[in-house]
């Protein structure tokens, strides 16, 4: 056996399909496309949502809700966290930039700091937002709030 003489197994490959090649080729004439019509054509592009005339999913779904404009969304952490997270990332100061740099917050992240839970170490904090209760726990423990514009 040589590598020049080897073929594929007998029934392994099949001629290609050659449409509009004429008449002898069994797809002559129309080139298996049907009868006229845009889709019979060149350069035929269907709509994304069309259905073929039936009603669209996205006009027989009804509208439910909104979105309002003026929400402000944080990245919400809660006192009882923040312990945890000091020793896992080792950090004191609990910036946006620090919160960034350990992957805990996107870039353009809001950061809020809730009441929920107790505080043993004494931190600062760098944040957008913070609770009333919150701030007085830090306080309580020895660390300090700044608020963020």
């Amino acid at each position: 056996m040589k590598l020049h003489t080897l073929k594929p197994a007998k029934g392994a490959t099949h001629k290609e399909k050659r449409l509009g090649r004429g008449e002898a080729s069994g797809k002559g004439g129309t080139s298996t496309k049907g009868n006229k019509g845009g889709q019979s054509r060149a350069g035929y592009k269907s709509k994304k949502a069309h259905e073929g005339g039936q009603m669209p999913i996205q006009r027989r779904i009804p509208k439910r809700g909104f979105t309002n404009i003026s929400r402000v969304s944080y990245k919400v952490f809660n006192l009882g966290q923040i312990d945890q997270l000091a020793e896992k990332y080792g950090i004191q100061e609990f910036s946006l930039q620090n919160l960034y740099i350990n992957n805990l917050i996107s870039q353009t992240d809001l950061v809020k700091v809730l009441g929920n839970g107790e505080i043993k170490g004494k931190y600062s904090f760098k944040v957008n937002a913070i609770s009333e209760k919150a701030k007085a726990a830090i306080e309580a423990a020895g660390g300090s709030v700044e608020i963020l514009k």
